[in-house]
């Protein structure tokens, strides 16, 4: 039997509100449906950036460390960072040093905050605005941070024919977690509320148990 030869299947944010219009029992009648499950989509990235790490959304990025400077701006959309490293360069060489992450308890202790040298610690202020600040401060601009961060899921948008920022394996997930959502706001839908949210937390303990790194766990002991 013949089969169709291609594995690209995907949905656009349309497609995706339609069918969980569907599973959640309810029709899409109205250009004020389709505003309102927008909402609950983006609401829903939101939601997802909290329960956890969403493989797709680590991305690499470095920033500059400048003389003197201790403190430096991430992106708007960096919801933490995982990962980072200093870079140091001689000549054509670059090594990655190891950094430890600290709290801001640690850094409050420190005395002299203006102390200038290879930068051994780095606290990750996670405000509105998230921003790193190292310690010691750089002596020179040889050096480099390199990061990994957890971005945001980006936007839904207004346009129906844009795909949501997620891997497909993550279609199922999102489908049930959007019909539970649009029908938590519609009245009478009280007797299928428990069973879409039963649906959609198994999803998501499939979906997020399969996105992970499959490498062999390697313990090392501390020793001082």
């Amino acid at each position: 039997m013949a089969t169709s030869g291609t594995a690209a299947f995907n949905l656009d944010i349309v497609e995706i509100i339609e069918e969980a219009y569907e599973q959640a029992g309810l029709e899409l009648r109205s250009g004020y449906d389709m505003k309102t499950a927008r909402r609950s989509l983006n609401l829903l990235a939101i939601d997802w950036a909290n329960r956890g790490y969403n493989l797709w959304t680590v991305e690499q990025a470095v920033i500059p460390l400048l003389t003197g400077v201790a403190t430096y701006a991430l992106p708007d959309d960096t919801i933490d960072v995982v990962e980072m490293v200093v870079s140091s360069t001689t000549g054509t060489t670059t090594t990655d040093i190891a950094i430890t992450r600290i709290g801001m308890a640690t850094y409050a202790t420190i005395p002299v905050k203006e102390t200038q040298g290879r930068p051994v610690q780095v606290w990750v202020d996670r405000q509105i605005t998230p921003q790193i600040t190292v310690w010691p401060v750089p002596p020179d601009d040889t050096y480099t941070f390199k990061y990994w961060r957890l971005r945001r899921i980006q936007d839904a948008g207004t346009s129906g024919e844009l795909t949501f920022d997620i891997p497909t394996r993550f279609l199922p997930c999102l489908i049930s977690g959007l019909a539970y959502k649009i029908a938590l706001k519609r009245p009478g839908q009280e007797a299928r509320l428990e069973m879409l949210k039963s649906e959609y937390e198994g999803a998501w303990i499939e979906a997020s148990t399969e996105d992970r790194e499959k490498v062999t766990m390697r313990i090392v002991p501390a020793i001082r």
